[in-house]
């Protein structure tokens, strides 16, 4: 409960040290951290105090978890409090494995459960080599699901654009009701089209809280929480929060020693190894050098030969290579 004279708030968009904090009514108000200890992101639950026409963050309450990266010069929060990640791909543009691979070791280290989409099924000749490629991943465990959303769907040249209804109890999508979702994926995957077949209001929303934290020194928001209205039960309360496209996906608050417990298909070889403290890289009796496969190491096509279900694919392997290399870098 919040100590005298603060309210409480979640914090649901925000850009560097300003952030816009949503209270039990309902209401939205721009915070600022009180120091340098009170820097919240979205997804946090805040204690806020109010002044004239804004706010001062006082506290933020325990985080279940935060997903973030980092690299050699800064840290990057996405947001807090996650029931779920869904990473959004899509057949065109051709998505980055190894930027895949990185999101996903991210999740595993904080803890939090990860749903890949495979967006734009109708392109059916890329579809069925982007599908090909995720292969590893649904031996690895990770829910993979087909999807074909376009922005909008044009009856005539001189037609206005019909609305994309989204049913939320429809799968996949049926895995956000009741939970906070965040939306990862790189830019041109589509985010942009499920966000707005299911918050039908979305770009109004974007527009006011661009307004707001746009307003005198602020800068316009980059990550937002939205509600999302179940079609039958009102009390179900979901949430996505939409993050930015991102390039690159640093793992620097990363040991190279923790990379085989965070990859599953690693990690379910490394029982196998003679030595405890194996790093997989050169050392004998290596249980997980000896599962690799020898399917193509570029891109798995319909034409690569199958892996079985115990080998590691051996790109996967050459992302678990080139990650310990880059971690085993020492920074000062």
């Amino acid at each position: 409960m919040p100590q005298t004279g603060l309210s409480w708030g979640r914090v649901v968009a925000g850009h560097g040290r300003h952030v816009l904090v949503e209270t039990h009514q309902g209401q939205r108000v721009i915070c600022h951290p009180r120091g340098k200890q009170n820097l919240a992101v979205v997804g946090d639950e805040v204690q806020w105090l109010p002044s004239t026409d804004e706010g001062t963050i006082e506290a933020i309450e325990p985080r279940r978890n935060l997903l973030f990266r980092q690299d050699e010069l800064r840290t990057k929060s996405f947001a807090a409090n996650l029931d779920l990640v869904l990473i959004w791909l899509a057949a065109e543009p051709e998505f980055s494995e190894h930027q895949l691979a990185r999101a996903l070791i991210a999740t595993e280290a904080a803890g939090i459960g990860a749903v890949i989409i495979l967006n734009k099924s109708d392109l059916k000749e890329s579809f069925n080599r982007a599908w090909n490629r995720l292969a590893p991943y649904r031996q690895m465990g990770y829910l993979v699901s087909p999807m074909s959303l376009k922005p909008q769907d044009m009856v005539h040249p001189d037609a206005p654009p019909s609305n994309l209804e989204l049913d939320l109890v429809t799968p996949p999508l049926s895995l956000l009701l009741g939970k906070v979702t965040l939306l990862l994926g790189p830019s041109g995957a589509g985010k942009s089209t499920l966000v707005n077949g299911l918050v039908p209001n979305a770009q109004a929303l974007t527009g006011e809280i661009s307004k707001a934290l746009n307003s005198g020194k602020h800068t316009t928001t980059h990550t937002r929480w939205y509600w999302l209205a179940h079609p039958s039960d009102p009390q179900v309360k979901s949430a996505l929060i939409d993050s930015p496209g991102f390039q690159e996906f640093g793992l620097q608050h990363l040991n190279p020693m923790q990379l085989t417990g965070l990859m599953p298909d690693i990690k379910a070889h490394a029982q196998e190894c003679k030595f405890y403290n194996c790093t997989h890289l050169h050392e004998p009796g290596c249980g997980v050098m000896a599962s690799v496969g020898t399917a193509s190491s570029k891109t798995a096509n319909s034409d690569s030969p199958p892996l079985s279900s115990d080998q590691i694919h051996p790109l996967r392997y050459k992302i678990y290579k080139d990650l310990f290399d880059e971690l085993s870098v020492k920074r000062y």
